[in-house]
């Protein structure tokens, strides 16, 4: 019952932006911590950002900060990822992802490729 619905990736140029969405349902989202990973080809996977149940804290991967911005609308039950001066390394395959003991639900993701 539990479903993360990812949107908003796409083709994007260097220095250029998108947002990405995670639709909620099946649980109560506003009691979790939620987190962004992605799937970088030659990479693996890799954890990007995590915002607590609140959405009043927030850390990233140090490669992404001053960049990327996690969100949440709990009211809506909807994370976002910001990101802004993307660069090439940062195309893959995007994931939110419930946080619990690990990671126990994951979206289908949503595919963000940066490319001139």
């Amino acid at each position: 019952q539990v479903q993360l619905v990812e949107s908003g990736g796409g083709l994007a140029q260097p220095g250029g932006s998108l947002r990405l969405s995670c639709a909620a349902s099946g649980f109560t989202f506003s009691a979790y911590y939620m987190s962004w990973v992605r799937q970088v080809p030659g990479k693996g996977l890799e954890w990007v950002s995590r915002i607590n149940a609140p959405g009043d804290t927030t850390t990233y991967l140090d490669s992404v900060k001053g960049r990327f911005t996690v969100s949440r609308d709990n009211d809506q039950n909807t994370l976002y990822l910001q990101m802004n001066n993307l660069n090439p390394e940062d195309t893959g395959l995007y994931y939110c992802a419930r946080d619990t003991a690990g990671y126990d639900y994951w979206g289908q993701g949503t595919q963000v490729i940066v490319s001139s």
